[in-house]
């Protein structure tokens, strides 16, 4: 599965970090190193994306703060999609307000899940870091490998944690187009939006689902790239409706 050389290199690469990691924190965290050093693993992952996800959070509040000249331009240009299309185009790039640049710190990060998927389900580079456990629970093991022991009560832990942390993401995206006017950095009544305001708020739970079928090592990096984002949207995405830098 998956069988080509650049991915095997990579999970070689990640499986040699990893191991590192655990061997380092083998006197802090005895038989749990290996999870601990996922867990350090995913944070230098985030902490490797951190400036495109800042550069994504100042998109989003110019995007905001564009919201109703976004909307003028939708009402003058009505019966002309095509100089509506010109005319958005050419606001957005005058504002340094890219539509898409949000979607590259969610896309960064699966290659990074997909090795991690690689290497405790096939254990492509470091055959034995499948053998390594979490409270007795193999590492490489997936929720339905053993419904006795300890297996049901780690997962179900870890998928409460991330249930939980899919609530607040949703709760926090529906009242953060509450108070800014728009959906995803766009305007709230343009094309679409209605759409987009139902979806957003239900993409945090397919977080839950992803973890239901892959490795509890994969579940360990869901979990943490999970909180780091909810910690970065406390921070980073308080609701500014007014004061918004448009340069």
């Amino acid at each position: 599965m998956f069988a080509f050389a650049p991915l095997h290199s990579a999970a070689s690469a990640a499986a040699t970090v990893v191991t590192w990691l655990a061997d380092a924190l083998v006197p802090l965290a005895g038989g749990a190193a290996t999870a601990a050093a996922i867990v350090l693993f995913t944070a230098g992952v985030r902490l490797l994306i951190s400036p495109l996800t800042l550069a994504q959070v100042r998109g989003e509040r110019r995007r905001a703060a564009l919201a109703p000249e976004v909307r003028e331009l939708r009402r003058r240009y009505a019966d002309d999609p095509t100089r509506l299309q010109s005319e958005l185009f050419a606001l957005y790039r005058r504002a340094g307000a890219s539509p898409v640049a949000g979607c590259l710190p969610a896309l960064l990060q699966a290659p990074f899940f997909l090795v991690m998927y690689r290497v405790f389900a096939t254990g492509d580079g470091a055959p034995e870091l499948l053998g390594e456990r979490l409270a007795g629970v193999p590492l490489g093991w997936h929720l339905g490998d053993g419904l006795a022991g300890g297996v049901p009560v780690v997962f179900g832990v870890l998928l409460a944690a991330l249930l939980a942390l899919a609530w607040w993401s949703s709760r926090r995206a529906r009242r953060l187009a509450a108070v800014t006017g728009s959906v995803g950095g766009a305007p709230a009544d343009g094309p679409g939006a209605a759409v987009l305001g139902r979806l957003l708020p239900l993409l945090p739970f397919g977080t839950v689902l992803v973890a239901l079928v892959v490795p509890l090592a994969a579940v360990l990096y869901l979990v943490t790239t999970t909180a780091w984002t909810a910690l970065e949207q406390g921070l980073l995405r308080r609701p500014q409706p007014a004061a918004i830098d448009k340069r």
